[in-house]
């Protein structure tokens, strides 16, 4: 089973859509910035916040950037 089969799977088990590609590459780049500011726990945690906020994507990179280490 691929990434995307199993994420569609997961998401109708849960009655929710599936999210689009752009929302997918949205999480997987918070994810990466959660990953490289901290540890890499840090990065399933932050997603589940932002679905626990129910926020989107944009506003949650936002917020993950700002707390972000600066290069």
């Amino acid at each position: 089973m691929t990434s995307r089969e199993w994420i569609a799977a997961f998401a109708e088990k849960l009655g929710l859509a599936v999210p689009d590609e752009a929302t997918i590459d949205a999480l997987l780049e918070i994810a990466g910035v959660a990953a490289h500011a901290s540890e890499r726990v840090a990065a399933p945690i932050a997603c589940y916040l932002i679905g626990r906020a129910n926020i989107g994507v944009g506003d949650a990179r936002a917020a993950a950037e700002s707390i972000a280490p600066k290069a």
